[in-house]
């Protein structure tokens, strides 16, 4: 029997999925997606003197010309966007002037990683806690869970130019001695405790509804103790888990959570373990970038008789994009075949969530102007969808709030900041090119260097 052959991607989609119209999305138009980049909320191509048919005329080009650099939210069913399409879009003028945001100050403007808890002998039953129980034992000996510096050598890239350290005392999970829960606790672990210093917070812990892990432990309890650990200097703190999480008791699992105004958020590894994948689906030939594939997102809006949309074609889109260079990097993706390759894999998932959840701690809400390292997301097969860049919108506000708030710089100290803070992620992203999200990432990068250059 012939193989399948490997899609080529050779069709582009570059605005929301057919979807979009079905699950009531309204991406905000050209116009308004380039005055939601501007401190006046004004579209900059309207000056005075011009009709509204030009305005209109020289915003649709203007957003041709981004759109193979950063396209719309794809919008497949089951995203994020399908169950909540009414979410605000949050426009730069709207996050400036958000009571709420945290500024980068001199005196608070660290970014604080916190590696995983260490599990103390009293609590030795949670060992084991962070391995899959739905994959066999000898597909799991050779994984390695994502490393802390690893971690905070991406954050420190994206970033850029903020001060990036680990939290310097080491965090433990350890017996909790509440009288009242004695029995309980040794009866079925439902409680344990998170320690630092003198100080130890209690963890709810609960039976895997989906059975994928043995247990987990509650996420808003984890931020609770990140909010009592959390340094004076810090801007904001992450505190990374092994472990597989939970929000309330309606939910199975949860990834990541920000408490934004507390400057702190949690991101566990544990649903990103590659060993997970067939059970979610998951289309190594249509991760980031390869995800914007018209083919592919077609084949997965076929539902219901919707009909495929006519390729419009983008004139940008045949040129040294930066999409089609990412593309072009990874083309033909499969499973990846070696350990450090699968390891690799699992670290770039943790990765792109942790900048995501930081910039809840910078104020920055779910995007849909684009699709954005920003977007929400409904579960681990859209995670890998999405990429890890920040569309126009967002990088307005991460570039403001370090070059303009806390380094000083004008506008073309903050343009010249922009261009700095690629250069720091190709370099990252280049000492990882044997990973593909990396690989297309730093090639995304290059072909937006280029841009910016002419």
């Amino acid at each position: 029997m012939a193989s399948k052959a490997a899609c080529q991607h050779d069709e582009l989609l570059l605005e929301c999925s057919p979807w979009a119209e079905e699950a009531g999305f309204e991406r905000p138009g050209a116009a308004k997606r380039l005055a939601a980049t501007t401190k006046s909320g004004r579209n900059p191509l309207a000056a005075k003197g011009k009709s509204v048919k030009t305005i209109k005329k020289l915003s649709q080009e203007a957003a041709e010309r981004l759109s193979p650099s950063f396209p719309g939210p794809l919008l497949l069913p089951k995203d994020e966007l399908n169950w909540d399409p009414e979410c605000p879009p949050q426009s730069f003028r709207s996050w400036l002037h958000e009571v709420q945001r945290n500024k980068p100050t001199h005196t608070r403007k660290a970014l604080y990683v916190a590696s995983p808890p260490i599990v103390t002998p009293g609590v030795g039953f949670m060992n084991g806690w962070e391995q899959p129980t739905t994959a066999p034992i000898n597909e799991l000996k050779d994984f390695e869970p994502p490393s802390a510096e690893a971690s905070l050598e991406y954050l420190r890239a994206f970033y850029h130019d903020l001060p990036v350290k680990f939290f310097p005392q080491p965090l433990s999970f350890v017996p909790w001695t509440e009288s009242s829960q004695r029995t309980k606790s040794r009866s079925n672990h439902g409680y344990v405790g998170l320690a630092w210093d003198d100080y130890c917070t209690r963890i709810r812990t609960r039976e895997t509804p989906d059975k994928k892990f043995k247990r987990q432990v509650n996420l808003n309890d984890l931020l609770d103790a990140a909010i009592e650990v959390l340094p004076d200097d810090a801007h904001s703190l992450v505190l990374l888990m092994d472990l597989d999480m939970y929000e309330d008791d309606d939910d199975d699992f949860c990834c990541g959570r920000a408490y934004g105004g507390s400057r702190v958020c949690v991101v566990s590894s544990a649903r990103y373990h590659p060993a997970l994948d067939s059970d979610e689906g998951i289309d190594y030939e249509h991760m980031w970038p390869t995800s914007h594939c018209k083919q592919f997102a077609d084949g997965l809006c076929a539902v219901e008789e919707l009909e495929p949309r006519e390729h419009t074609k983008s004139i940008y889109e045949t040129l040294d994009s930066p999409l089609r260079r990412a593309i072009d990097i990874v083309r033909g993706a499969s499973t990846p075949s070696t350990v450090e390759g699968r390891n690799g894999l699992w670290f770039s998932r943790v990765a792109r969530t942790l900048a995501h959840e930081l910039g809840h701690c910078f104020g920055i809400g779910h995007c849909v102007f684009y699709a954005c390292n920003m977007q929400g997301t409904s579960g681990i097969a859209e995670d890998v969808r999405q990429p890890p860049y920040l569309c126009p919108v967002c990088l307005e506000k991460v570039a403001h709030a370090i070059a303009c708030e806390l380094q000083l710089h004008d506008q073309v100290g903050k343009e010249e900041y922009i261009k700095e803070r690629y250069r720091a992620i190709a370099e990252f992203c280049e000492a990882w090119k044997h990973v593909d999200l990396f690989a297309a990432y730093g090639a995304w990068i290059r072909g937006r260097l280029h841009q910016l250059s002419v």
